[in-house]
């Protein structure tokens, strides 16, 4: 089996899993509870997110543990929007968004919030200069994906975060669920305010995830409940989940350097290899992250060729795994200026440092074969 969709979801680490199960069955006890178990699965999470703040060089009361990328996001804008909303009803956002930040954005224009959608060029990048016309007044967000699960697109966080200095009200939400890892992401230093991360992207148990909010920054609760995460986050708190996560994150960011080669040698090594078909077109931009290929065979739609290559136990997907099942999955293809039959036919490959140059070699060979199937067919 090869496995190409990890920006859907990636294998746990198998020395993750064991300290998932060992903090299940030793440390059991609710951290809201005062008698010795609830303490020491108290100090175990504490313990947690002081490792993921020395890792990300910021500080333990900056981190807040949640169940993954989508509720993050909910957090950031819906939290950002309650939180101030005394001082304004206006956000920016682009078009190429994640559906978890698309769809709250909708549900707060139902409730009278002005949302502006930034359009992006044909490498899916957003134009400062448009983004500098829309900020106003009663701006109170900016919420942008630093690595587009899609096409692997990177928007100018830098960039955003330098002009957005002489905006000191307005927060800014980095969506970064593709970002550890892959790209540098150096949040004490950085005009972010906000960013989300979430586990099963990066080897961890899925609904483990994590945010990241700037001291000072307000946000209120989407969830009501026992004041867990300092209120922002209630809920009983999932500690083997969280201890697992933190771990997760050690075990990506060593070596980190290395493995951000490694991911680029396979990626580089594919497209070289894409490129040689005639009837194959590349999505994903020149400069873009290095664990993602978003491509399409002409003519031929996406699902055809994900199910030819299931057929070999070679697994990749159809964008993003958030919408596959919908119609509309291709938003980012289209918004970059691709037809809609030309954005039908896009797949995605998306790397892991779990995967390696023998997988690479053996999706070739699978791939002319299901190619040269899916081209005679359709002559």
């Amino acid at each position: 089996m090869i496995y190409f969709d990890n920006s859907a979801t990636t294998k746990a680490e198998a020395s993750v899993l064991r300290t998932y199960q060992t903090v299940s069955e030793q440390f059991f006890g609710n951290p809201s509870s005062l008698h010795q178990l609830g303490e020491k699965s108290r100090q175990l999470l504490n313990l947690s997110r002081k490792q993921i703040a020395v890792l990300l060089n910021v500080d333990n009361e900056e981190i807040y543990f949640t169940g993954g990328g989508t509720e993050g996001d909910n957090v950031a804008v819906k939290g950002t929007a309650m939180a101030k909303i005394n001082y304004g009803r206006h956000i920016i956002t682009s078009v190429t968004e994640h559906p978890a930040v698309i769809k709250s954005m909708e549900q707060l224009e139902h409730l009278g919030w002005d949302i502006t959608y930034l359009s992006v060029d044909d490498k899916g990048m957003i134009s400062l200069k448009e983004l500098k016309q829309a900020l106003r007044k009663d701006t109170i967000l900016v919420s942008l994906m630093a690595v587009n699960n899609e096409t692997g697109s990177l928007q100018p966080i830098k960039e955003v975060g330098a002009l957005l200095r002489h905006y000191p009200s307005v927060h800014f939400h980095v969506d970064a669920v593709q970002a550890l890892g892959k790209i540098d992401l150096e949040l004490s230093n950085s005009r972010i305010d906000i960013a989300v991360f979430s586990g099963h992207k990066f080897h961890a148990p899925k609904g483990s995830g994590f945010m990241y909010v700037r001291k000072g920054r307000k946000l209120a609760p989407v969830l009501s409940g026992g004041g867990q995460e300092n209120g922002l986050r209630n809920g009983t708190e999932n500690v083997p989940g969280n201890v697992a996560l933190a771990k997760a994150v050690r075990l990506l960011l060593e070596n980190q350097e290395a493995k951000k080669e490694n991911l680029l040698s396979m990626k580089n090594s594919l497209l070289d290899y894409l490129k040689t078909f005639q009837k194959v077109t590349i999505f994903s931009p020149e400069q873009s992250a290095p664990h993602i290929i978003c491509f399409g065979i002409k003519n031929s739609r996406g699902e055809v060729l994900v199910h030819a290559l299931e057929q070999d136990e070679i697994y990749i997907s159809t964008t993003s795994a958030c919408s596959s099942r919908e119609q509309g999955n291709v938003h980012s293809i289209k918004e970059m200026g691709y037809t809609i039959k030309q954005a039908e036919s896009a797949v995605r490959i998306s790397l892991s440092n779990m995967n390696t140059s023998l997988e690479i070699e053996a999706f070739k060979k699978q791939f002319s074969r299901a190619y040269e199937r899916l081209t005679t067919m359709e002559e």
